[in-house]
């Protein structure tokens, strides 16, 4: 007798001890809360993002004890008006006097004067690392809005990294705090208009809610190994209630269509978990491989956020296939209580794929040119992806209305002249080591490798370290400062310094080259990774390589447009009002790398629920023409409510503040968007059409799952 499979007896066992599955689940939720609340998330440090040689000649100056103090400014100006020192002074007297005794203020320096004298800057040095300052700066922000409040006559302005990244990171909470206030109730609408029923919508709210709070806890313990790169929490929701609802609606839909064809409660629990919960596990399989591409990149960010939204997944396939089959024996037909009047008869209707097969009959009519022409689009689309303009996130595109981030754009307005940073860190004979390092500085500004009079060189207490900082040749993100550092490594560095030495150049520029080098680096082995294993998995889960390629090819055609409407959004200044934000007219570097793995992942669960659909009907012995319009119309209700909830999870973060949520709440919202209409209901049906030569005998091969036999679609009202 054949064994059943571990989704069936699952979801058996949840079935006939429904209380118990369900007392569980509501512990570990309660216990994961208690879990985050007892262990805050470990934060990753600076150390944990050192890449390439800039990182080595990081650690080499934090070694030798050369960084520089960590510093806030506090900027003073007076609308524009030319200040005195009779305005300025009492300000700095009262700043200093607030700080004398805070915890981690070591000096607090006397004002200096703008060129224009329309603004003085007080620079605060602050003990420590950059971690400790952010520690403390809390203390130096309550002492400067105290300052604020007893001088109306002065604008009193404070910047700094630690106060800047306080400020982004509370926004960063307000912001996923909205997130839900906003996700949860339009998830639930989009639901009650899927299934008509209050209860029915409710649930996989409820319980992609619970597998979020329940990442959410035990990513608690496991940053302490892989500590939080900033935006794992909001990855978390962002995946969670994604595919939390998309698993719960496809196992729920299943389980009431079962019970349509006159199954009672336990069986269509059952038939559901060998149908829809298999491709459940598949789906989330793909995802968590998809994820898993991320850790080739040897990023501290991306690490976390594989952690993170692995964890989910395998959270959400867990609580679909355990405390949903629980809940739904325990409901049993009044899942589908109450029902709002008229509504319910219109979503009974939309289920038979009605709708669905009228919009595939010209599909089915004339597979070739519909093939190409949406393959036209999809490419189409897809183009503007190749003027793409990566860079790494600046200041500029922080939101503007965070006082810390206005304050530290007015303080580069008044001071101009500030350039981003070029060091070079060598370890040896100091005393060979500091006129070699003169000379690299002099030959550097020579050859127009860094601005002139800004260089200076510090010897270590060590006496082995030397540290040369200078000034960039360019502004922020200008061509020639990546120039230079090749430069310096490639031919000044090799020639001037002696052989003995070990050396590396570091500072702003360089980490930006090596991040950008980084990844680039690390892109193709994470796209073939991931499409390698996905192209694996199907092929193993449908037993053919066909289906596997057409896998592959029909996901790169959907990121691609994807990728192309991301360039055509944020690499032009078009919808700047309409997503409320300026555009810096690039995309954040690790958002396409992300998107990648995301949307092949997300994409699957679609792609599997309509292939296992297909691979049913061919199996309960219908031609192949009519098994592929069954397994789309059939599944086309499911998938669009699928869809809608995606993307309108991914639509509430692109109207979120951050620009890099922006650009993966539009680039994930759109994938999807394509995915779930012009791949789903025109391409994927044509390929398969095409390919019945290649495809027609999947429904004689018997894959390890059992399958039910596919129903004539039938329209019997429940209860």
């Amino acid at each position: 007798m054949n064994r059943s499979p571990l989704t069936v007896r699952a979801a058996r066992w949840s079935a006939r001890h429904p209380w118990r599955a369900i007392t569980g689940w509501l512990v570990l939720v309660v216990a994961a809360l208690a879990i985050s609340a007892a262990m805050p998330v470990q934060q990753a440090t600076d150390a944990d993002f050192r890449v390439g040689q800039s990182g080595r000649a990081d650690a080499m100056v934090a070694e030798a004890g050369l960084a520089g103090a960590p510093v806030e400014t506090v900027l003073l100006t007076d609308d524009g008006a030319r200040l005195d020192a009779a305005t300025v002074d009492p300000v700095a007297r009262d700043l200093r006097q607030g700080l004398a005794g805070v915890a981690g203020v070591a000096s607090v320096a006397d004002p200096v004067w703008s060129a224009s004298r329309d603004a003085a800057l007080v620079t605060i040095e602050m003990t420590g690392t950059d971690e400790d300052a952010a520690d403390h700066v809390d203390g130096v922000t309550r002492v400067v809005d105290d300052v604020r409040e007893a001088h109306d006559g002065v604008t009193v302005e404070q910047a700094g990294n630690a106060s800047v990244g306080a400020a982004i990171n509370e926004r960063v909470g307000e912001d996923l705090a909205s997130a839900e206030l906003t996700s949860l109730p339009v998830t639930f609408a989009i639901l009650l208009l899927a299934f008509g029923a209050v209860l029915a919508a409710g649930i996989p709210v409820l319980l992609a809610f619970g597998s979020v709070l329940l990442t959410v806890g035990l990513y608690a313990p496991l940053s302490q190994l892989v500590p939080d790169g900033g935006s794992t929490s909001n990855i978390v929701l962002l995946i969670g209630m994604a595919v939390g609802v998309d698993y719960s609606l496809l196992y729920l839909t299943r389980e009431r269509e079962e019970r349509r064809r006159g199954l009672g409660t336990l069986d269509a629990v059952e038939a559901a978990a060998r149908t829809a919960g298999h491709a459940v596990v598949v789906s989330g399989v793909a995802v968590v491989v998809a994820m898993s591409g991320l850790f080739l990149t040897r990023d501290a960010v991306f690490e976390a956020l594989a952690v993170g939204a692995i964890l989910v997944v395998l959270v959400s396939v867990a609580g679909s296939l355990t405390v949903l089959p629980a809940v739904l024996a325990k409901l049993g037909r009044f899942v589908d209580r109450p029902r709002v009047p008229l509504l319910w008869r219109v979503t009974d209707r939309m289920g038979t794929g009605a709708i669905s097969g009228r919009l595939l009959r010209p599909v089915l009519r004339r597979p070739r040119a519909s093939a190409l022409v949406a393959t036209a689009v999809l490419v189409g689309l897809a183009a503007p992806a190749l003027g793409m303009r990566l860079h790494e996130s600046t200041v500029e595109a922080l939101p503007s209305d965070i006082a810390e981030v206005q304050a530290y754009l007015h303080v580069q307005d008044a001071f101009p002249g500030e350039r981003p940073t070029l060091t070079v860190a060598a370890t040896g004979d100091a005393a060979a080591l500091e006129p070699a390092l003169r000379d690299v500085a002099s030959t550097a500004e020579a050859r127009g490798l860094a601005a002139p009079g800004e260089s200076s060189v510090e010897v270590a207490e060590d006496g082995r370290t030397a540290l040369l900082r200078m000034a960039a040749p360019g502004g922020e993100g200008a061509d020639v400062n990546d120039d230079a550092v090749r430069s310096l490594r490639e031919d000044v560095l090799p020639e001037a310094l002696p052989d003995a030495s070990e050396w590396a150049v570091g500072g702003d520029v360089a980490e930006s080259l090596d991040n950008r080098d980084h990844q680039a680096g690390a892109l193709p082995w994470v796209v073939g990774f991931v499409l390698l294993f996905i192209m694996v998995m199907m092929g193993l889960a449908f037993r053919s390589l066909l289906l596997a390629g057409l896998t592959v090819v029909l996901n790169l055609l959907s990121v691609g447009a994807a990728f192309g409407v991301l360039q055509l959004v944020f690499g032009h200044s078009w919808a700047d009002d309409l997503l409320g934000y300026t555009s810096p007219g690039y995309v954040v570097m690790w958002i396409p790398l992300f998107c990648f793995v995301v949307l092949v992942g997300l994409s699957m669960d679609y792609h599997v629920f309509v292939l296992s659909r297909f691979r049913e009907e061919l199996r309960a012995g219908r031609p192949y023409r009519e098994a592929v319009e069954q397994s789309v119309r059939r599944t086309a209700a499911v998938v669009t409510s699928a869809a809608a909830v995606m993307i309108s999870v991914f639509a509430v973060f692109a109207s979120l503040s951050m620009l890099e949520m922006k650009q993966l709440g539009v680039g994930l919202s759109v994938a999807i968007l394509i995915d779930a209409t012009i791949v789903r209901l025109v391409l994927l049906p044509a390929v398969l059409l095409l390919a019945e030569r290649g495809l027609g005998r999947l429904g004689t091969r018997r894959g390890s799952e059992p399958t039910a036999e596919a129903p004539e679609p039938v329209a019997v009202p429940i209860g």
